[in-house]
């Protein structure tokens, strides 16, 4: 008699990796040293994306590799029943022979989720051309409107055991770190404390949207909870007095507490972290934000409490007084669209740490350089990039990720010399607690972006561009910070592309974000599988930048290019 089988009274969850399935199709009638050519190039592909792909914090992703040539449907059948036995979620496939792409790769694909990303890798091989099976194979799944990116790259025609170049296997890492941000942050969760940020509209949860697009939940918290744990102490107090020690120790007399009443606000905007990252941890979230202003700490017909800046900097940092941990995008002002952007990024790369700024000061190269006279700064001669360009004047009072005060890969000691803990300002936070604040060196390069949401096509878009950080002299880099706000910390960015009469002109909202590390064609494969829009709306930019961009997907060019095949595809349920 047939019997239903009780699963285990499990209390606890790993949250699920990502796992990438990497085969090949091939030719019934090629012969056994192609055969055995072709598995090793499956295995070849296979080892490239563990050595290169992996998750936010530091770990690998899953690989799995089949010796199973899928040359017809029965084998189609037995490669999809031993991928959804290990639980893939992503498809590669390397070809290297021709294959009859309805009788193999479409047999296969139909047997899977119809938003499973897939990647087609070859080499551009003559003799047994698996580049002439891509082309057919991209051709027919395109034409049913399902996206595939191809990467015809490079590897020798013959040889049993031949090797990708290094370009074949960069596109291919870039692709798949796109995709295990795509489905590594379906059904996972964000947790925000409080309601709408500021009534800043380029900031409210669309909770539908991003559900549908990202797969990501978003889970609301009042804060009168947190407000109620920080009063009962609902945190370790030993722990709490470790963390302090921590703070004190690499800062000192650089963190601002004149009076034991500062001290202890600077104490309770500590056990904010500790209290948020528990409830984090309990929730299995992935990226938080704290909506700051105004009832938390602005509010005076309330009781304004300390600021959270210093529990938002090390969220959005790689350490904290445990040591090395993984960086939890976390958003100031609850600014949901904010860390929508941040998540993914650093996701993208693999774990490097998000910078959350308000697109504050936008100085044109005339009023820098006008500025800098001023200070009697005499030496200008036009060679530095920010004098021909220009800089933007990132800062914001919260979420600033710890690691921006250095370069990338700098020790926790580099790191924390450079950062100084001034008194928050009373005038935005009468609830007071103290503020983070650095100048972030030059020379770090990224993606400095904004995403934004349209209620007229029910879609997301992404206005980005290349960027770096500059340096200024010690007086001028003094004089832009007080033309703002001092004791926040400051990032001076610089475009690629834009000109900061376009910079200022096409800003999506008040805050931007930048991530290192991130290159144009990782961030633009997760773009196309999440259908989010790209958004480069810079005159000196071309619509493709050789060995720089991807090469756009066959789906966009055969139905009017990226945008219009985004929309269509909105509209058909994508």
């Amino acid at each position: 008699m047939a019997t239903a089988k009780k699963l285990p009274l499990a209390k606890k969850t790993a949250p699920k990796r990502v796992t990438f399935g990497v085969f090949a199709t091939g030719d019934p009638r090629i012969d056994q040293p192609s055969k055995t050519r072709a598995l090793n190039i499956v295995q070849m592909t296979a080892e490239t994306i563990a050595q290169g792909v992996k998750m936010p914090d530091g770990s690998p992703a899953n690989v799995v590799w089949t010796p199973v040539l899928v040359d017809g449907e029965p084998q189609a059948d037995i490669v999809a029943q031993q991928f959804k036995d290990e639980g893939v979620d992503v498809l590669v496939c390397a070809p290297d022979t021709w294959a009859f792409p309805q009788l193999s790769l479409i047999s296969l694909l139909s047997q899977v989720p119809k938003d499973t990303p897939l990647n087609l890798t070859c080499g551009n091989s003559g003799p047994k051309p698996g580049v002439v099976f891509t082309h057919a194979a991209s051709g027919a799944i395109s034409q049913y409107g399902k996206l595939v990116h191809i990467n015809v790259g490079t590897w020798p025609d013959t040889g049993a055991r031949p090797k990708m170049t290094q370009s074949t296997a960069a596109a291919l890492v870039d692709w798949c770190h796109a995709a295990l941000t795509y489905c590594g942050l379906k059904g996972r969760r964000v947790v925000i404390w409080g309601h709408d940020s500021m009534g800043m509209e380029t900031a409210l949860a669309h909770v539908l949207p991003t559900r549908s697009t990202f797969g990501i939940e978003i889970t609301r918290l009042d804060m009168k909870l947190l407000a109620d744990m920080l009063n009962k102490k609902a945190y370790d107090e030993a722990e709490l007095a470790e963390l302090r020690a921590w703070v004190d120790k690499h800062v000192g007399a650089r963190l601002e507490v004149p009076r034991p009443a500062d001290s202890r606000r600077f104490d309770q905007s500590l056990a904010m972290y500790l209290i948020t990252r528990d409830l984090m941890r309990d929730l299995n979230a992935v990226g938080g934000g704290f909506m700051s202003q105004l009832e938390w700490g602005s509010d005076p017909r309330g009781t304004p409490l300390p600021v959270a800046d210093m529990m938002e900097s090390l969220f959005n940092s790689t350490f904290d007084h445990n040591g090395g941990k993984a960086p939890i995008p976390y958003a100031t002002e609850a600014d949901v669209q904010g860390l929508l952007t941040m998540l993914p990024f650093t996701w993208l790369t693999g774990g490097a740490p998000p910078l959350f700024m308000d697109f504050r000061k936008v100085w044109e190269p005339w009023e820098i350089k006008a500025l800098a006279k001023g200070l009697g700064i005499s030496d200008l001669d036009g060679s530095t990039l920010w004098e021909r360009k220009g800089l933007v004047d990132g800062d914001n009072s919260g979420s600033a990720s710890l690691n921006w005060a250095a370069q990338p890969g700098a020790s926790v000691e580099e790191i924390m010399a450079g950062v100084s803990l001034p008194l928050a300002d009373a005038g935005y936070f009468p609830g007071l607690g103290n503020s983070v604040t650095f100048v972030s060196p030059a020379g770090i390069d990224g993606i400095a972006a904004r995403l934004a949401y349209s209620a007229l096509t029910d879609m997301f878009s992404l206005i980005w561009d290349e960027a770096t950080t500059v340096a200024l002299p010690d007086v001028l880099a003094q004089a832009v910070c007080n033309t703002s706000t001092p004791t926040w910390p400051h990032t001076f960015v610089v475009p690629k592309y834009a000109t900061m009469g376009e910079y200022k002109q096409f800003a999506p909202a008040n805050h931007f974000h930048m991530t290192c590390g991130l290159t144009p064609a990782r961030l633009q494969y997760w773009l196309d599988l999440t259908n989010v829009l790209s958004v480069t709306p810079w005159e000196a930019r071309s619509g493709f930048v050789e060995g720089v961009d991807r090469p756009m997907p066959l789906l966009h060019v055969i139905n009017g290019g990226e945008s219009a095949a985004k929309t269509l595809a909105k509209r058909g349920g994508r």
